[in-house]
C-alpha cells in the first residue's frame, strides 16, 4: 500500500476525527496496528495558526512518519498556502477535507458542502496540488457520497481529482445531509473504486473483523478508514489485521495489558496538553474505554471529578489493576454503538 512515494505497513487508516485524533492518540493506534493516521483537521485560515487548538494539532513530535495533515478551506490560493505552511512544518501527506459534515464548516462551504460547488471543488484540489507537487508531497481527499440523497457525484468528483493530480481518495459511505444517521452504503464507494485507477479507502461504520472484511469485499477498496469504533478500542486496527490475514478471530487483550496500552497514552495525553488542559481531555477517552465495562459508569463518574494529572493515573491504574483480577481478558464490547455520543467540541467523526 502507498500513497505517493509513501509505502505503509498495511491498509488500515485512522481516520482524522477532530478533538480525538490528537498525535498521542495516533501513536497509540499506530502501536496498535494502524498502519496510517490523518492528523486532525485544521483550517487554512492564517489567522488560526497560531491558536492553542491548532499548534496541538499540528504537533507531530515523536510520530512515526508519513505525517498526513487534514486541511480545510474554501480558498484555493489560500488552501494552496495552507498546505506549503504544513509541508514546512513537517507535514509529508496533504489531506483535503471534503468530507466534514458539521453545520460550522458546512456554513462556511468547506468540508463536504464543497460537493455542492464542483468547480470550487476542484480549484481548490488544484491549487493544493500545483502547491505540493514542487516539492514532492502527495494529496489526498476525502469526501462523502455526495450532499444529499439526490446529490451523489462522489464518482464524477473523484475521476476530476484524479486528473488533477489527487493520489488517494477516501469516501465515507453517507451524504452530507445524514450526517452520521442511518447505515452507510457502500455501492457508490465501489462505483467510485471502478471510476479511478488511485487507490480507494473505505469509509463508514467499520466496527470489526467481520464488517472490515465484507466491506472491502463489496467495494474492492484498496484500504479501510476506522474512526469512531477505534474509541476506547484503540486495538481494533490489530484484531482486524489479524482476521484478514488469517481468517479467524485473535483472542481478547489481556486486561492487564490494555492498562499498561491506556497508561501510557494517558501519560502522551498530558505531555501533549500539559495538566490542566490535558486532564479533561482525556476524561473522554477514558470513558469511552470503560463505560461499558461492568462498574464502569461509576468509575467514570469518580474520574471526571478529579483535576490532578498524577492522581488521574493513579486511579486508572489502580481500577484497572482490580478488573485484571476479575477478568483476565478484556470483556469485550464491539461495534460502533458501543460508543459514547461524540462530544460537542468534535467536529468531523468517521
Amino acid at each position: 500500500m502507498f500513497i505517493g512515494p509513501h509505502e505503509l505497513p498495511n491498509r488500515l487508516f485512522v481516520a482524522p476525527m477532530a478533538g480525538v485524533t490528537d498525535r498521542a492518540f495516533r501513536r497509540l493506534c499506530r502501536r496498535l496496528g494502524a498502519g496510517h493516521a490523518v492528523g486532525e483537521m485544521v483550517s487554512a485560515k492564517p489567522e488560526l495558526r497560531s491558536s492553542r487548538k491548532t499548534r496541538h494539532r499540528l504537533d507531530h513530535r515523536g510520530e512515526p512518519g508519513p505525517i498526513a495533515v487534514q486541511i480545510a478551506g474554501t480558498e484555493p490560493q489560500m488552501m494552496a498556502d495552507a498546505a506549503r505552511f504544513n509541508i514546512d512544518a513537517g507535514a509529508q501527506i496533504i489531506d483535503i477535507n471534503m468530507g466534514c459534515p458539521a453545520k460550522k464548516v458546512c456554513n462556511r462551504w468547506a468540508g463536504s458542502a464543497l460537493m455542492r460547488n464542483e468547480p470550487l471543488a476542484l480549484e481548490i484540489v488544484e491549487a493544493v496540488v500545483a502547491a505540493c507537487a514542487p516539492q514532492g508531497v502527495p494529496v489526498t481527499l476525502k469526501m462523502r457520497t455526495g450532499w444529499c440523497e439526490e446529490e451523489r457525484n462522489a464518482v464524477r468528483l473523484a475521476r476530476a481529482a484524479q486528473a488533477a493530480g489527487v493520489a488517494l481518495l477516501t469516501v465515507h459511505g453517507r451524504t452530507r445531509e445524514q450526517g452520521y444517521r442511518g447505515r452507510a452504503e457502500y455501492d457508490t464507494i465501489a462505483a467510485v473504486k471502478a471510476a479511478v485507477q488511485v487507490p480507494v479507502v473505505a469509509n463508514g461504520d467499520i466496527d470489526g473483523p467481520e464488517k472490515a472484511a465484507a466491506v472491502l469485499a463489496a467495494t474492492g477498496a484498496d484500504a479501510l478508514m476506522i474512526g469512531r469504533a477505534a474509541q476506547g478500542r484503540p486495538w481494533i486496527f490489530g484484531e482486524i489485521n489479524h482476521f484478514l490475514d488469517r481468517g479467524e478471530h485473535r483472542a481478547p487483550p489481556a486486561t492487564a495489558e490494555v492498562r499498561d496500552w491506556l497508561l501510557d497514552h494517558l501519560q502522551d495525553h498530558h505531555e501533549l496538553y500539559g495538566e490542566e488542559m490535558g486532564v479533561r481531555s482525556a476524561r473522554k477517552h477514558i470513558g469511552w474505554a470503560v463505560h461499558a465495562l461492568p462498574g464502569g459508569a461509576a468509575f467514570r463518574a469518580a474520574m471526571n471529578r478529579i483535576d490532578e494529572a498524577g492522581e488521574q493515573r493513579r486511579l486508572l491504574a489502580d481500577w484497572l489493576g482490580e478488573l485484571a483480577e476479575r477478568h483476565p481478558r478484556w470483556p469485550q464490547a464491539t461495534g460502533i454503538e458501543a460508543a459514547e455520543p461524540p462530544p460537542p467540541e468534535q467536529e468531523c467523526l468517521a
